[in-house]
């Protein structure tokens, strides 16, 4: 269909991209003709349209239709490291020469132009990172990437990809710079920071200005001379002095080189030349030559603008001799017109206010800017200078250092203000930490406080249980009280009891004649009668408790073993001995004993119970120890 088209069919395409141009802000008509049409074609078959104005009607009718237009125009072929030879060459040769020609403070910023899904502007900051280490990179490199496509932009800012986008990548930079989540590979957060994407139309869009290096690869070719010879003004613009242009393989710039000298065209790598008065501006034509100045005029220009310029500076040539200096620095320094040729080493200013040679050698050597902060001169009574040099290598085009540029910035009165801003943010900070600490002591006190007024609450929750405690325990005394009180009343009782039980028995005891005596179970004496008294002339106080068998009495108690022990085992035991013995007058006589066991109330023997009479006239004819015993009727006789 696109093979042909007639005149006025190229009508019909013109209407489109006028129509495009005035609605959706597109401005086509710098394409190459011969692409848009193939591009435009295509669509005109997906849709069914036979001509332009059948498509113009349908993009008027369905305003979906624009992104299909857009996503098939503006083709978004791109991928990580596309040419890697041109990339190696450049991480290799291009990064390390624009780092050596700034200081290792300055910033670095690139802009990728038509950067598509986002491959391009991440394979920069890839490369600049393994160029200056991680570090570095977050702390000085800005990628800003641009493209008039939203949707590509929307892809790249997610910078999210599949396994086949970076299987062409190295192993260790997938490890290095990607994350693994969800299925996909996501570039690292902390990197993605430095990229910033953004829409810009090259065409009709302002550049991006003070870029170290622009890579703008494969997106010239779709546009005509002129739109190209536009774009270029532009990115000439947006680059610094001796920046770095990165270009497709597939484009050339041989009709512009008065405006970027090639340094690789192999890898169509070229690098930005300095234009005079009338090139400079990206948004004008050059000037004709009938409109141009002399070059006599353009140097003197050049010297007064040089001159008159309020920083201090002065330019040293290879040879170590001063070419130029302005009038700032010679007010500044001392310096005479005299000067201007001497040797540097000559002139105070080499060494004063810094060691300046070392510096400038350097430069030389390393061929990159060198910044010297942070220096005080002593210029003259109660006059102290900060200074901050800035020291340059003066390159040109045959990539020769030719000389070395100094400039002096005073930076006194910043420093000033610096200084009282560090003594204000110190009495801040001294402030801050005098009521962080009065704050502090408050909610200490104010927690020592909540911490009192806890241990009073719980204090008296105890002192209260403690209360309810004692009333308890004073009910229950009392309940003892009355209990004992009962107690003592049964006891006084029979006590009583008691106390007439033993009068009984004491009265009984009393009233027998006979010797009675009562032991326990180890035969100690545990009752004494009056009657064993007046028998043997041993008191109760002096029996009782004393053992039976040691009692010294003139009853020969050695002979009441045998009767004794039994009845101490046996409760039903008795038995009855007749004894020879000395009464407590002297006399003898003959003593009848009835020995029996004390039961319990258990019915056990808990003792024995001695019963002791005196038998008149018989004593004579009784043995020594046993006369006889008896039992049962016989013994009652």
């Amino acid at each position: 269909m696109n093979e042909q088209i007639e005149p006025a069919t190229d009508e019909g395409f013109e209407a489109i991209l006028d129509y495009l141009k005035e609605t959706r802000g597109f401005d086509f008509t710098g394409y190459k003709r011969s692409s848009l049409m193939r591009r435009v074609a295509r669509r005109l078959s997906i849709v069914g349209c036979e001509d332009y104005a059948s498509y113009l009607d349908h993009l008027q009718a369905n305003s979906d239709e624009f992104g299909a237009l857009f996503n098939t125009i503006l083709i978004n072929v791109t991928n990580f490291f596309r040419d890697p030879d041109a990339w190696d060459y450049l991480q290799s040769d291009i990064v390390p020469m624009i780092l050596a020609e700034r200081s290792p403070d300055d910033q670095i910023r690139v802009w990728s132009a038509g950067c598509a899904s986002g491959e391009e502007a991440y394979s920069l900051a890839m490369v600049l990172a393994e160029v200056l280490g991680l570090e570095q990179f977050r702390q000085r490199v800005k990628i800003y990437a641009t493209d008039v496509d939203e949707e590509a932009l929307v892809q790249a800012r997610q910078a999210a990809y599949t396994a086949k986008d970076v299987e062409a990548l190295p192993s260790e930079y997938v490890q290095r710079y990607f994350e693994h989540s969800a299925g996909r590979y996501v570039f690292h957060k902390d990197l993605r920071r430095s990229v910033i994407f953004g829409r810009n139309d090259l065409v009709q869009d302002a550049p991006i200005s003070r870029i170290d290096l622009l890579v703008c690869r494969n997106t010239l070719m779709y546009f005509t001379a002129d739109t190209q010879t536009n774009i270029l003004r532009k990115l000439h613009f947006a680059l610094v002095p001796r920046g770095v242009l990165f270009m497709g393989k597939a484009e050339m710039l041989l009709s512009h080189s008065r405006i970027f000298e090639p340094v690789n065209l192999r890898y169509r790598i070229f690098r930005k030349v300095p234009t005079g008065i009338g090139g400079s501006s990206p948004f004008s034509h050059p000037l004709m030559p009938e409109r141009r100045n002399s070059l006599d005029q353009i140097d003197e220009l050049r010297a007064l603008t040089f001159d008159s310029n309020p920083v201090a500076q002065i330019v040293v040539t290879a040879d170590d001799v001063v070419a130029l200096a302005n009038r700032q620095a010679q007010q500044v320094f001392g310096l005479t017109d005299r000067d201007i040729g001497r040797p540097l080493r000559d002139l105070e200013i080499s060494y004063r206010p810094v060691e300046l040679r070392a510096y400038i050698e350097q430069v030389r050597a390393e061929r990159r800017a060198v910044r010297v902060k942070d220096v005080e001169w002593q210029r003259g009574p109660g006059e102290m200078l900060a200074l901050e040099l800035h020291i340059n290598p003066l390159i040109s085009l045959s990539d020769d250092v030719v000389g070395v540029s100094v400039v002096f910035h005073d930076v006194t009165t910043n420093h000033r203000l610096l200084a009282e801003l560090a003594s204000a943010n110190r009495q801040r900070e001294s402030a801050y930490e005098e009521l962080q600490s009065t704050t502090e002591e408050l909610e200490t006190t104010n927690e020592e406080l909540q911490s009192t007024v806890e241990e009073l609450e719980t204090t008296n929750e105890e002192l209260q249980s403690t209360n309810e405690e004692l009333e308890t325990t004073n009910e229950e005394l009392q309940s003892t009280n009355d209990e004992l009180q009962s107690i003592n009343n049964t006891l006084r009782d029979r006590t009583s009891e008691l106390d007439d039980v033993n009068e009984f028995l004491e009265s009984v005891l009393t009233s027998l004649q006979a010797g009675v005596v009562v032991v326990d179970q180890e035969m100690r004496v545990v009752a004494w009668n009056a009657g064993a008294e007046d028998l043997w002339g041993l008191r109760s106080e002096e029996a009782e408790g004393e053992h039976l068998l040691n009692l010294d009495i003139g009853l020969p108690v050695a002979g009441l073993r045998p009767v004794v022990r039994p009845a101490l085992a046996d409760a039903s035991f008795t038995e009855r001995i007749v004894l020879k013995a000395i009464n407590r007058r002297g006399r003898p006589v003959t003593v009848r004993i009835a020995c029996g066991a004390l039961r319990n109330r258990g019915g056990e023997s808990a003792g024995a119970i001695l019963v002791m009479e005196t038998l008149d006239g018989i004593s004579d004819s009784l043995p020594d120890v046993k006369q006889g015993t008896a039992r049962g009727d016989g013994d009652r006789r």
